[in-house]
């Protein structure tokens, strides 16, 4: 098994390790927390949750936050088939 290297940033007040994000496929970006998250217009949304889950598909109310709406573009297995 092979392990990461480590990842750090050098501050002004020492060393912080580098936060973990990880995509999930059909689904949000989760990132570890707290997170203070910029948009184009200049509109923050700051949380302070040890994971925050970051929309994708631009279809969340709580937009930039995930509030699983990508759920509803998955079709289920059991309506895609068809009887015969």
């Amino acid at each position: 098994m092979s392990r990461a290297p480590k990842i750090t940033q050098l501050t002004a007040d020492g060393e912080c390790e580098a936060r973990v994000v990880r995509q999930v496929r059909g689904g949000p970006t989760l990132v570890e927390g707290p997170v203070r998250i910029i948009e184009d217009d200049g509109a923050e949304t700051v949380s302070d949750r040890f994971v925050v889950a970051v929309c994708r598909c631009h279809r969340s109310a709580l937009y930039p936050l995930c509030d699983t709406s990508h759920r509803a573009l998955r079709t289920p297995k059991a309506a895609a088939r068809t009887d015969t």
